[in-house]
């Protein structure tokens, strides 16, 4: 694993440097452009992870960084895409945002406290992790397109139910898997 600040770890910078893009030109009624910083900090998600396994640049920065981008920009664009007020045709329910927002503090909290307990354990994203973010990220590409269309769409609401079904399924997943690692036989707490 080498260190530093490489092209991967960069492009995850980016990333989270596109948010406060995202966040000004929404919130200045720029819903075409405001797309397009979101849909470039995408890319960048994949992007990073590709030039990571390629250039063979896995650091423990960007183990770090990659995850708490994805969570930042899906978070702040949740909050910004739910915001009342605004000149948004369509929104995300409070109640999804705060389930979505809620289920990623839980995660947190529950390997902080497992990590605490037991000491470090790995948690790994899980394929429903991994589910998640993706359908957060199309949900939230969906809506800004018809947002930026200026009408709403069966897709948005169709997007807001797959956001909920995920959220529920990766949630109590995680929620399992970590029940799995404290039960683990032969693994005593420190």
């Amino acid at each position: 694993m080498t260190t530093g600040l490489t092209l991967a770890n960069q492009i995850t910078l980016l990333r989270m440097f596109l948010i406060p893009a995202f966040v000004i030109l929404q919130m200045y009624d720029q819903p075409g452009w405001a797309l397009i910083a979101f849909a470039l900090a995408g890319i960048t998600d994949a992007l990073d992870g590709i030039v990571a396994r390629l250039a063979n640049q896995r650091t423990s920065l960007g183990a770090w960084l990659d995850p708490m981008a994805d969570k930042l920009l899906l978070v702040t664009t949740f909050v910004v895409l739910t915001l009342p007020g605004t000149h948004l045709v369509n929104r995300f329910p409070l109640w999804l945002t705060v389930l979505v927002i809620s289920r990623d503090v839980l995660i947190v909290l529950t390997v902080a406290m497992v990590s605490l307990v037991m000491g470090p354990r790995p948690f790994r994203p899980s394929v429903w992790g991994k589910a998640a973010t993706a359908i957060y990220l199309v949900s939230c590409v969906v809506l800004m397109w018809f947002n930026y269309l200026g009408r709403p769409s069966i897709l948005v609401e169709i997007a807001i139910w797959a956001s909920l079904a995920i959220t529920l399924i990766s949630g109590f997943h995680y929620i399992y898997h970590a029940a799995r690692i404290i039960n683990e036989p032969g693994k005593k707490p420190q």
